[in-house]
């Protein structure tokens, strides 16, 4: 997925930049989300623009089937927030 798709994607389902969405939301198998995430938040271009979070489990509610929690370098998170910043590199 090309970082303006994983954008545009991000806005539809968050309904716009600033607002967390859970990793699962993007509906991706665990292993392609972690490993897409992890390049981009590795950048730091692009992940400066990105706001990974870990909330608390009772607050954790994954797509059904979905694991609650996604590897990304090393640090697990459930949520992510895309800054309206991140336009001026599209």
């Amino acid at each position: 997925m090309t970082l303006r798709e994983l954008v545009a994607r991000y806005k539809e389902l968050a309904g716009g930049y600033g607002h967390p969405l859970h990793l699962s939301e993007f509906g991706l198998a665990k292993d392609e989300t972690e490993r897409e995430f992890s390049v981009y938040e590795e950048d730091y271009q692009i992940g400066r623009f990105f706001r990974l979070t870990r909330v608390p489990d009772e607050d954790n509610h994954p797509r059904a089937g979905c694991p609650p929690l996604y590897t990304i370098n090393g640090f697990e998170y459930s949520h992510i927030a895309i800054l309206p910043e991140i336009e001026e590199i599209l």
